[in-house]
C-alpha cells in the first residue's frame, strides 16, 4: 500500500515527513518537484510532496487578454479557465497519484488552504479515481499536532474549498471589469494601469474620507490652567478641576487668582485599589495590529509570521479565535519556554499552579489563537524573526498571567480659592504587564497628602491649547477598521493594503493617500459610489461564509454579484468622459516635478515606450527640455528649483535613504554626488573582477567530474526568453493563500 500526503509548501512538506517517519524520510526528485519518501511501521511506503500554493489559477481565455479590443463590460458573464501555474508540480503529481492507493491533504486548514488542497486531489482523482482520499487538520507543525492529525483523519470540507473559489471567481470579476475600465477611461493602461478592486476601493475610501476629514477640521481654541507643587520635598502637578476652558477671560482669572497663593490646602483625599485583566489572545487581526504598533508592516508581519509557523515555533496565524479551547495545555507551552531567554517568566507563570488563561469575544474550533509551539532563541532566528516571535510569546504569557493590580490616589485642592486635582498611579503588582512589556503606562507618584496638609505653589501655567485633527489611520488601525466593517478576510486584508502601496494609491507609516488615490476614490464616490462604499463588500464576504456553511453555493452568489456588477457598469459608462478627465488631471498633478526652466511650463514625470523613466516639458514638442530620470526609487517633487540652475529639485528614496537634488544631470551641484557615486562603481567593479580572478584560479584546479545534466532540460533553458513586462489580463485577485 503507498500513500500520496499532500502538504500546502515544500517546508512543510519536509517537516511533515520528518515527524512522521521520525527522521528517515529521503528526499527524491520527480518533475523537478521533491517528493520525501520514508516507510510506514506497517511497511506501507509514504510519499509526501509539497505545493507552491495553489496549482491553478483563474483567469480568462487568452483571447480576451486584448483590453482594446474586447470591451470590459463583456468580461461580466464569460466563465473563467483554470491556468496551471507549476506544470512542474502537476505532473509529478499525476505520476505519484498512479501508484497511489490513498491521498492524504494535509494544507492549511482555511478556505484558501482547502481550496488548494481540492485543486490537487481533482489533479489525483484524474489519474486515480478509485484511490481513497482522507484529509488531516492540523495548527502547528509540531510532532504532537502532526502525529494526531495523522491519527485522526477526517473528510475533506468541500463547502469551504467552494467558498475560496468563489472569491477567487469575484474578484477576478470585479477586478479586470473594473481595472480595464477606469485605466482605459484614464489612458493609463500597460504597466501603469489603475487598480480597481472590490476590496481595496472601500478600503483605499477609508484612508480618502480620514484624510478629507483632517483637512476638514477647523481647530477650536481652549485653556488648561497647571499648578507645579511641592510637600516635603516631593514635587507633584495638579490641573484645574475645570480640565477645558472655553472662555479664555474665565481660564485667565482662575489662572490669576491660583498665581497670587503661595500655599494651597489638601481639601480631600481618595484612595482606590482597582485590577487590569490581561488582554485577549491574539487573532490575527489583533496579532498584526501589535506589529504595526512595533513599525512592521502588516504584509511583512504576516510574512514572518508564515515562516515561524512552518518552522514549527508558532501556531497557524490565520485565525479569529480569541478563546483557548480546554483541552490546549498551556503548562507544557510554558514548559517548552524554559530553554529560552523567557525562561525565568515561564518560571514564575507555571509557580501559579492552575492557570486561568484570558478570552476573548470569538469561540472558533478551526485555529486556536496564535501561540508559541516551540522554544526559540536569537541566535536562532533572523532578527526580524525574534522580534515578531518574541511578541508572539509576550502575549501568550500575558494571558496567562494574573491581574494587574492598579493603586490610584486623587487629592481635591485648594489654590487661592480655585479647586485643583492631584492624581497618583502605581502598580502595586505589574501582573502579566510584566511579561507583556509593550504598554506605556507612566506611573504618577504622590507625596503623602492627607485632608487639611498645606503645600507650596511654586509656579501656576495658563496654557494656550487647541483641538487636534484625527490621526491618520496606521496599518494595524486600518486592518482592524477593515475587520470592524467586514472587509476583506484575516488572509486578505494586509495583502490589500500592501497593494494599496505597490500601486501608488497610499503613502507613509501614517497612511495618507496619494492624489491619484483620492482621484480614484473620487471617481468612484461620484459616477459608481456603491464600489467605494464597504456594505456591499460586506454582503459578499457574508455570502461566501454562508457557502462555507453549506447554506449558499457558488453559482447563486457568483451570479448575483455579476449582477451588481452589471448596475455599476451601467452607472460608469454614463460618466466615462468625466471619470477620465478627473483622473487624468490628478495624474498629471501628481506626476509634476516642477517649472520648466525654458518655457515655465511644468516638467512632468513620465515613461517612455520601452519602459524608462524620464521627465519633460509639458509644452513638447515646443519646448523640447527633458531630462532623465533615476530608474530605482521612488521619486517626489522637493517643491522648489535648482538655485543653480533653476531646474527642478527631486527628492529620492531608495532603501532606506533619502537624497535629494538637482534634476539636471549637467548642473554643477551634482558634481559631487557623481563623483562619489562614479568612485562607488569602479569600486565595485574591483571588487567583482577580484572576485571572478579567484574564482578562475579556483576552477582550475582538478576537479571529480559531475554527472552529466540532461541535454534536453539545458537546452531548452538556454531557449527560453524573458517575458516581456505588460498590464495582466485581469488584476489579480485579491485573495490571501496561505
Amino acid at each position: 500500500m503507498t500513500t500520496l500526503i499532500i502538504s500546502e509548501k515544500e517546508i512543510a512538506a519536509k517537516r511533515i515527513a520528518s515527524i512522521l517517519s521520525r527522521g528517515t524520510a529521503k528526499r527524491g526528485n520527480i518533475a523537478r518537484t521533491p517528493v520525501h519518501r520514508y516507510t510506514d511501521d506497517d511497511g506501507h511506503e509514504v510519499a509526501v510532496v509539497g505545493l507552491q500554493g495553489h496549482v491553478f489559477n483563474l483567469d480568462y481565455p487568452s483571447r480576451l487578454n486584448n483590453w482594446f479590443s474586447v470591451s470590459p463590460r463583456n468580461l461580466i458573464e464569460v466563465p473563467p479557465v483554470k491556468v496551471e501555474e507549476a506544470p512542474h508540480i502537476v505532473a509529478a503529481l499525476r505520476q505519484l497519484a498512479r501508484e497511489a492507493d490513498e491521498v492524504v491533504i494535509a494544507t492549511d486548514y482555511d478556505r484558501e488552504g482547502e481550496l488548494i488542497g481540492v485543486e490537487a486531489l481533482a489533479v489525483v482523482l484524474e489519474e486515480n479515481p478509485k484511490v481513497k482520499v482522507r484529509r488531516s487538520r492540523f495548527s502547528a507543525l509540531t510532532s504532537e499536532e502532526v502525529l494526531h492529525a495523522f491519527a485522526n483523519p477526517v473528510e475533506v470540507d468541500h463547502a469551504l474549498a467552494s467558498a475560496g473559489e468563489t472569491r477567487q471567481v469575484i474578484d477576478l470579476v470585479w477586478g479586470a471589469v473594473l481595472t480595464r475600465f477606469l485605466s482605459m477611461a484614464s489612458s493609463r493602461v500597460g504597466s501603469d494601469y489603475l487598480s480597481v478592486g472590490r476590496v481595496q476601493s472601500p478600503t483605499l475610501a477609508l484612508v480618502v474620507d480620514l484624510e478629507e476629514e483632517i483637512e476638514r477640521f477647523k481647530p477650536v481654541p481652549y485653556w488648561e490652567v497647571w499648578a507645579a507643587c511641592a510637600k516635603d520635598g516631593g514635587d507633584f502637578r495638579a490641573h484645574h478641576k475645570t480640565k477645558r476652558f472655553d472662555d479664555r477671560s474665565v481660564a485667565v482669572a482662575a489662572h490669576a487668582r491660583a498665581k497670587a497663593a503661595p500655599e494651597g490646602t489638601v481639601t480631600a483625599v481618595r484612595r482606590s485599589t482597582r485590577k487590569e485583566r490581561p488582554p485577549a489572545p491574539f487573532n490575527t487581526t489583533s496579532f498584526l495590529a501589535a506589529a504595526s504598533s512595533l513599525k512592521i508592516p502588516a504584509a511583512r508581519a504576516m510574512s514572518i509570521a508564515e515562516d515561524l509557523y512552518t518552522n514549527g515555533y508558532i501556531s497557524y496565524p490565520r485565525t479569529d479565535n480569541t478563546v483557548y479551547q480546554p483541552s490546549m495545555d498551556l503548562r507544557a507551552l510554558l514548559e517548552k519556554l524554559r530553554e529560552t531567554p523567557f525562561a525565568r517568566d515561564a518560571e514564575a507563570l507555571l509557580a501559579q499552579g492552575e492557570l486561568h488563561p484570558s478570552r476573548g469575544k470569538t469561540s472558533a474550533t478551526d485555529h486556536p489563537p496564535i501561540h508559541p509551539t516551540a522554544g526559540a532563541t536569537p541566535q536562532q532566528l533572523r532578527p526580524d524573526a525574534w522580534r515578531v516571535y518574541e511578541l508572539v510569546v509576550r502575549r501568550f504569557m500575558a494571558t496567562v498571567a494574573w491581574d494587574a493590580v492598579l493603586e490610584t490616589t486623587t487629592a481635591q485642592l485648594d489654590i487661592g480659592g480655585e479647586p485643583f486635582v492631584a492624581e497618583g498611579r502605581h502598580y502595586a503588582d505589574l501582573g502579566w504587564k510584566r511579561f507583556y512589556t509593550y504598554f506605556r503606562d507612566i506611573e504618577k507618584a504622590l507625596p503623602a497628602l492627607d485632608e487639611g496638609d498645606r503645600f507650596s505653589v511654586r509656579d501656576v501655567q495658563l496654557l494656550d491649547l487647541e483641538t487636534k485633527p484625527p490621526s491618520r489611520y496606521t496599518q494595524g488601525q486600518l486592518i482592524q477598521e477593515m475587520d470592524r466593517l467586514g472587509l476583506g478576510t484575516k488572509s486578505t486584508r494586509h495583502t490589500i493594503i500592501q497593494k494599496l502601496y505597490d500601486r501608488g494609491y497610499i503613502t507613509g507609516s501614517s497612511i495618507a493617500p496619494t492624489v491619484i488615490g483620492r482621484a480614484v476614490v473620487s471617481a468612484l464616490e461620484h459616477h459608481a459610489k456603491t464600489i467605494a462604499e464597504p456594505d456591499m463588500t460586506a454582503t459578499l464576504e457574508r455570502d461566501m461564509n454562508r457557502i462555507a456553511e453549506g447554506q449558499s453555493s457558488l453559482d447563486t452568489v457568483v451570479g448575483e454579484s455579476r449582477e451588481m456588477l452589471t448596475t455599476i457598469m451601467d452607472a460608469l459608462e454614463r460618466e466615462r468622459k468625466a471619470i477620465g478627465d478627473e483622473i487624468k488631471i490628478a495624474l498629471r498633478e501628481q506626476n509634476t516635478i516642477g517649472s520648466c526652466p525654458q518655457c515655465g511650463g511644468s516638467i512632468i514625470a513620465m515613461r517612455s515606450r520601452r519602459g524608462k523613466r524620464f521627465a519633460g516639458c509639458i509644452n513638447y514638442p515646443k519646448c523640447r527640455q527633458s531630462y532623465p530620470l533615476p530608474q530605482k526609487g521612488r521619486i517626489e517633487a522637493a517643491g522648489r528649483q535648482c538655485p543653480v540652475c533653476n531646474s527642478p529639485m527631486i527628492v529620492l528614496y531608495s532603501m532606506r535613504s533619502r537624497s535629494e537634488f538637482c534634476i539636471n544631470l549637467e548642473c554643477p551641484s551634482n558634481a559631487e554626488r557623481l563623483k562619489a557615486r562614479a568612485e562607488r562603481m569602479a569600486a565595485r567593479e574591483k571588487e567583482e573582477a577580484e572576485r571572478a580572478a579567484a574564482a578562475g584560479a579556483a576552477d582550475a584546479k582538478p576537479k571529480r567530474a559531475a554527472a552529466p545534466k540532461r541535454a534536453s532540460a539545458t537546452k531548452n533553458r538556454a531557449k527560453r526568453a524573458p517575458r516581456k513586462k505588460k498590464a495582466p489580463a485581469a488584476e489579480p485577485p485579491e485573495t490571501g493563500g496561505a
